[in-house]
């Protein structure tokens, strides 16, 4: 029954794997290879001419006033919708650098159109920085803001930039970046970015001024607006997603596929005091956040073909002639450092997504990074971890592995009593039940300890996946970065040779098929692991070899020598 147990937990691992290589396909626009969905996958699409992205990023993309947060009617109202006129001012693009960006707004909406991240490198170029946010003819991410409730200013509004310094100096701790909107609908928009030193959030301060003669409710949204492609770079062995996401104490952390709001079927919070709207992808995530106790009104919607915008409407209240409103907002653009998230706003950490695995992931994260601050390296941090796990886990193994040492022991008279009894099918299985019950053998005994610690080994998978600590983190030697493959194949040759190993170290299968699965697997298997990231394939490879030792210690006390058992196919 050994060879039983050992095919579950292959069969477990192989369709895990399965899952794995279907998430891959939809999340790159193609049809699932084994679990097809009626749902079709968002495609991407071709690059279209300069350009386009503004065009795509125009009228079409402002949002429409929404009912439930608006205010009685008060003065002339425009069409829900429509696109301020323009203004007479120039367009104008504003660089700004810090420490860690280098920016640039539009001064048309005076909005976030490309933000360069300095501390990370390019997930396909490693000689350049990090591009976050961008507007071009290949690629679409921008963060907006606008008036609606009228013929207000919008993010198709051009605004005047205000001189001032364009670089965060030596000794400063903030840059302000600051545009005013010329006079529309008797409204004045002053949008002024707060940059802080060593910081990816930013302040965003919204005044409102009536330059009318009547009281007027303007609604100001706040959106980000993204193309549906999977981020560059991306690799093809393994899912993360990407897309629209929010957050509400309600309803807690919720993201939808890009393929939900194509249908016009994304299921999500839609109004809340709290919270934020994000765009999340592997790594990296941008967030708009309002104080609590806000009302907002959330939505996601398709803008243009293959474009998306995630955002949320609140209410700026009456505002009489000659008096002005601010509405304070922050825009979150960088890593995923879940340290970092959890101070900033409460839930922003999730967009780090583990899954169903989050109540196991989080500590695990915990302990890793703790690790890493006595360790100093990630690679050898991960190693730490997986020895910290192995001892959590002993007594499991060790009640594991001496079933199977008890299993090795019997192994000789039960593949005796199979030879004798192979044509009496029904008398083999009493023989055998009754050498089980003489030797006080259990032949599931090892199966459930091992069971236990599946989830707790999948969401440390999911864990080094999901770090962006990762990136650019050296080990030792010829691994420098232990979010990209093995350059020289060396870490998934040894974890190919430890499985095979470990193979090797059970009895053989009496059944030659299963003989074959047995060895077949490991080999199928570790193939995927030759285009896993580095920091993936150095913990499966520990805990492989922290296995093997616990096996040859346990089975060395039971009396029972390790010996390495070659399978005879026939």
């Amino acid at each position: 029954m050994n060879d039983i147990r050992r095919t579950i937990l292959w069969v477990i691992f192989g369709f895990s794997m399965v899952l794995l290589w279907d998430k891959w396909q939809l999340h790159n626009g193609n049809k699932a290879t084994f679990f097809p969905s009626s749902n079709p996958a968002v495609t991407e699409t071709a690059p279209g001419p300069a350009g386009a992205a503004t065009t795509a990023t125009g009228a079409a993309s402002v949002p429409s006033p929404t009912a439930a947060l608006a205010a009685p009617a008060q003065g002339a109202a425009a069409v829900p919708g429509q696109p301020a006129p323009a203004a007479p001012a120039a367009r104008e693009r504003v660089e700004v650098t810090t420490d860690v960006y280098r920016l640039t707004f539009d001064s048309e909406g005076g909005s976030l159109t490309h933000a360069e991240l300095l501390k990370h490198v390019d997930m396909a170029d490693k000689s350049r920085n990090f591009l976050l946010f961008d507007e071009s003819a290949a690629r679409v991410y921008v963060a907006q803001t606008g008036l609606i409730g009228g013929a207000y200013p919008t993010h198709k509004t051009v605004m005047q930039a205000v001189p001032g310094p364009r670089a965060l100096s030596d000794g400063e701790n903030e840059l302000s970046v600051r545009f005013e909107s010329p006079d529309l609908g008797g409204l004045k928009l002053v949008k002024t970015w707060t940059l802080k030193r060593g910081s990816y959030d930013m302040a965003v301060a919204h005044e409102v001024v009536n330059t009318g003669s009547t009281a007027v409710s303007p609604q100001l949204y706040l959106q980000l607006v993204r193309d549906g492609n999977p981020p560059p770079g991306e690799s093809s062995f393994y899912s993360t997603f990407t897309g629209p996401a929010v957050y509400t104490d309600a309803k807690k952390y919720q993201k939808v596929d890009f393929k939900k709001i194509e249908e016009g079927k994304p299921e999500f919070e839609k109004t809340a005091t709290n919270g934020y709207v994000a765009m999340v992808q592997h790594y990296f995530a941008s967030a708009w956040l309002l104080g609590d106790g806000i009302t907002r009104e959330l939505f996601m919607r398709k803008v243009d073909s293959n474009l998306y915008s995630v955002g949320m409407i609140t209410p700026v209240g009456e505002i009489a002639p000659g008096a002005s409103k601010t509405v304070q907002a922050q825009l979150f653009a960088g890593p995923q450092v879940e340290t970092s998230l959890e101070k900033l706003a409460p839930g922003l950490e999730l967009v780090k997504d583990y899954g169903w695995l989050t109540i196991l992931a989080k500590p695990l994260y915990w302990l890793l990074d703790q690790l890493h601050k006595i360790l100093g390296n990630w690679g050898w941090s991960i190693v730490g971890l997986v020895l910290l796990l192995k001892i959590l886990f002993y007594w499991l193994n060790a009640k594991a592995y001496a079933s199977m040492a008890k299993m090795k022991a019997v192994n000789p008279k039960i593949m005796e009593m199979r030879e004798r009894l192979k044509d009496k099918p029904q008398q083999m299985q009493q023989e055998m039940m009754r050498i089980y019950r003489e030797e006080k053998v259990n032949p599931m005994g090892g199966c459930f300890p091992i069971m236990i610690q599946i989830p707790v080994f999948i969401a440390l998978y999911w864990v080094l996946l999901s770090s962006v600590e990762m990136r650019n983190a050296p080990w030792i030697g010829w691994i420098h970065d232990l979010s990209t493959p093995d350059p020289y194949f060396i870490l998934p040759l040894l974890m190919t040779a430890s499985s095979l190993l470990q193979t090797a170290l059970n009895p053989a299968p009496p059944d030659p098929m299963q003989a074959k699965m047995m060895w077949f697997m490991p080999l199928i298997f570790s193939v995927m692991f030759f285009f896993f990231p580095a920091g993936l394939v150095l913990y499966w490879l520990t805990n492989n070899i922290l296995s093997i030792a616990q096996q040859w210690i346990i089975n060395t006390r039971m009396g029972v020598p390790p010996q390495f058992n070659l399978p005879k196919f026939k």
